[in-house]
């Protein structure tokens, strides 16, 4: 793949899952905000953009140049949210995105750094079973509804998805070294549970 073809469909993933978050954001009841965030990773799958949580399961079966296209991707991700952050802070829903993100990310950055990496370890293990069921489930209507109830319950359990919480900070305008490094944590995580599943896999074969 091009690099101009691959920076391009990381910052269109990340704008997908910035978009997903506004409306998780815009939306009061919680179990229906996370269904409706749930569109940026429908987007991403049906459209084939590149998102570095579902991309991560399948480092085992790429190249080692695949790997070092992951941090690209987690980088166009990173600009592609806060792309989306940064255009809704000139709208009239800024304030009440704003107030509701930081709330959010008052809570994510008061945990200990264990915690948000083992949170982040669950939330790629539902992410892998979400993207792979999207991928290889033969039911049409079976993979869809993997995909959103993956997605819904990483959320609902308050799980650690580094790439929705990219902007989630942006939004607060939460920005700082400790933010960086409490994101890598969830990155770390995130990587974790993203390979545990095929690696285990690789074991039984």
């Amino acid at each position: 793949m091009k690099m101009k073809e691959l920076w391009i469909q990381s910052i269109l993933a990340g704008s997908c899952i910035g978009i997903g978050g506004a409306l998780f954001l815009a939306i009061d009841n919680k179990v229906i905000g996370a269904l409706f965030f749930t569109l940026g990773l429908f987007t991403i799958c049906t459209r084939g953009f590149h998102l570095f949580t579902g991309r991560i399961g399948y480092v085992f079966e790429n190249p080692p140049a695949y790997s070092a296209s992951l941090i690209i991707t987690w980088l166009g991700n990173l600009i592609g949210t806060n792309l989306v952050a940064l255009a809704l802070t000139f709208t009239r829903n800024a304030a009440a995105f704003q107030e509701k993100a930081q709330g959010m990310c008052d809570v994510k950055l008061n945990d200990s750094l264990l915690s948000v990496f083992v949170l982040g370890i669950f939330c790629n293990i539902l992410m892998y079973i979400a993207v792979d069921g999207f991928r290889t489930n033969k039911h049409e209507i079976g993979k869809y509804i993997g995909l959103f109830l993956c997605v819904a319950g990483f959320i609902l359990a308050g799980f650690e998805h580094c790439i929705a919480n990219m902007f989630y900070f942006g939004m607060a305008n939460m920005w700082s070294f400790h933010t960086i490094i409490w994101l890598l944590g969830m990155t770390a995580g995130n990587i974790v549970g993203g390979i545990l599943i095929p690696l285990c896999k690789r074991f039984i074969a």
